[in-house]
């Protein structure tokens, strides 16, 4: 199984087990100066599978105001194949670069664990507007334990219980480690289980004064 494993945040440092080269996988990575859509039309074009992470936001036109589907974050764009059929795309698209971290002292492109992926697009794509898309670093969090909601918009989804820095109420974050987080809108403890059942003689405790905390 493909894992991301965070050794120094703060030096980008990351042990990875990588899936074989051949077979299909999710990497992030970036089209700068803003080209995201152009990208993905690029992509589209060569029936390459990509994702870009929308949002709805009222935009001025003029004197009128429309309600239209943009970017939550620019330059970004995931990208789903296999590493040498992206590597020969890539090549047609010039500006299109890989997303990296350091692995073993290498520059190695960052490749998304499907499963993570498929819960940070569930939450991103969300139209619940308390919903939120960070960058690494940019907001103070106060970190807790690995939780899966069990109820709810978001049933299923695993994360990380947190709590955004002068907020109320916790929430679940759903990390894609160097390249951005998204958040839940406040959730009761009452609709999450931890996650790690091996953490979890350790975990109840802190769990259940968390429970008592956010009521």
């Amino acid at each position: 199984m493909d894992k991301i494993v965070i050794v120094d945040e703060e030096r980008r440092l990351a042990r990875r087990i990588q899936p074989e080269e051949e077979q299909p996988a999710w990497y992030a990575m970036s089209a700068p100066y803003c080209r995201e859509l152009k990208a993905r039309e690029a992509l589209s074009g060569f029936s390459v599978e990509c994702w870009v992470p929308m949002r709805y936001e009222v935009v001025k036109r003029g004197r009128i105001k429309q309600r239209m589907l943009v970017p939550v974050l620019h330059n970004l764009i995931f990208v789903f194949d296999r590493r040498s059929r992206i590597d020969e795309v890539k090549r047609r698209i010039g500006y299109l670069q890989y997303r990296t971290m350091v692995n073993e002292g290498k520059n190695v492109p960052i490749v998304v664990p499907a499963s993570q992926m498929a819960d940070f697009r569930r939450v991103c794509e969300s139209e619940n507007d308390k919903v939120r898309v960070l960058l690494p670093g940019s907001v103070s969090l106060e970190k807790g334990t690995k939780v899966r909601i069990i109820s709810g918009e978001f049933e299923g989804v695993e994360g990380t219980f947190v709590r955004l820095a002068g907020g109320r109420g916790r929430r679940v974050m759903v990390e894609i480690p160097f390249v951005a987080s998204v958040v839940t809108a406040t959730i009761s403890p009452d609709f999450i289980e931890i996650a790690d059942k091996d953490a979890a003689p350790a975990a109840q405790q802190h769990h259940a004064g968390l429970t008592e905390q956010n009521r």
